[in-house]
């Protein structure tokens, strides 16, 4: 026993395990028992849903009418999809998620995303910026950096 647990890179108590496994129930006893680890909170077809929602036009984007006006199909929707707002959009469409899950379903499908960044600087006084970022959690202005002077750590 202890050569196959060498040969397979594990202990021997897995090699035991998966022996007994076998000499119990056969081939059968080495298939995937299933049903481990925690269950989705949302269905596969929910799931789906939020990362076609993520495709979509965000309601408050402006958009040029035939005419050559702006407009918004719901001005006070959010002009650009945040956590928040998809996760408030997924909400309002009967998907009971939270932030932070819409987080990992978009990540776990790949999709990347980045903050709308403001290229207009202003020097009047009076003018106003844009305001904190999508939440509490995301910074509204970039953390120092740390000096890039060389160290004589570990030496």
């Amino acid at each position: 026993m202890p050569a196959i647990a060498v040969e397979l890179d594990c202990s021997q108590k897995t090699v035991r395990c998966w022996l007994h496994r076998f000499n119990r129930s056969g081939l059968a006893g080495l298939d995937d028992l299933g049903g481990q680890g925690r269950k989705r909170r949302i269905t596969e077809e929910k799931r789906s849903r939020i990362i076609a929602l993520v495709k979509t036009v965000p309601p408050g984007r402006l958009r040029w009418e035939p005419v050559g006006e702006l407009w918004a199909f719901d001005e006070s929707g959010p002009p650009e999809w945040t956590l928040d707002s998809l996760a408030a959009a997924a909400r309002a469409e009967g998907i009971e998620v939270g932030r932070s899950q819409v987080r990992r379903i978009l990540l776990a499908e790949g999709v990347r995303w980045r903050r709308t960044r403001s290229w207009t600087r202003s020097k009047d006084p009076d003018f106003a910026g844009k305001g904190r970022g999508s939440s509490a959690s995301t910074p509204s202005h970039p953390t120092a950096r740390r000096s890039s002077a060389p160290t004589n750590w570990g030496r």
